[in-house]
């Protein structure tokens, strides 16, 4: 296996998803609308990752295209939990990929805590050898959900998958916290909007 010629298309489509998932912010903000994306990020999964994962799900190479759906992975970070909803319905109306599976964490939580909602997507990639279906990952999740992952990420990465139970009490009671900032945010989320409009036409009214 030539793990760089097999990762290249994967790259491509995070690189291609990560433009046009940019794009959709500009437009917000051409329209001066409130945009439902905050920041976007993607990456191609490390080759040490594909094969643990591997090992762990006992996925042959053979299988691996359609087995393991997170090689390609792209996340969309927004401010409000309604925002979510608003990124899913605009992403499964597109044509330029087909949404194959969804995954929500939000209303159905992991055990550990963690929230985020998956789009499992097949994306048309152009190659030098033709076009080729390949299945990337989208998660979508807010900044308080976002933040808590990164950190439960890191610990998983120090305890090598055993975090202590009582970090992993400390993790959940977090996760909790986290959301109810979310909720708390999403009452005033009206309030917030206009204030970021009022800033910003002051700050472009100064600027002239």
């Amino acid at each position: 296996m030539n793990w760089r010629n097999f990762l290249a298309p994967y790259s491509q489509v995070v690189e291609e998803l990560k433009v046009k998932l940019k794009g959709m912010r500009t437009q917000f903000e051409h329209e001066s609308s409130h945009s439902p994306i905050e920041f976007v990020t993607g990456r191609v999964k490390p080759i040490s990752s594909v094969k643990e994962k591997m090992k762990r799900k006992n996925i042959h190479i053979n299988d691996i295209e359609t087995e393991l759906q997170d090689i390609a992975g792209v996340r969309v970070v927004c401010q409000f939990v309604d925002d979510i909803d608003d990124i899913v319905d605009r992403l499964r109306s597109r044509n330029d990929f087909d949404v194959i599976e969804e995954r929500d964490y939000i209303n159905h939580k992991k055990e550990s805590g963690y929230r985020s909602y998956h789009l499992i997507i097949s994306y048309p990639v152009e190659t030098i050898h033709g076009e080729r279906k390949l299945i990337a990952e989208i998660q979508i999740r807010t900044l308080a959900m976002n933040f808590w992952a990164t950190n439960e990420h890191t610990l998983n990465y120090k305890y090598e998958g055993q975090i202590p139970e009582k970090v992993q009490a400390r993790l959940k009671r977090a996760a909790e916290a986290a959301f109810k900032l979310d909720e708390e945010m999403s009452k005033i989320k009206d309030e917030i909007q206009d204030a970021h409009r009022v800033f910003k036409t002051n700050k472009n009214d100064h600027g002239k």
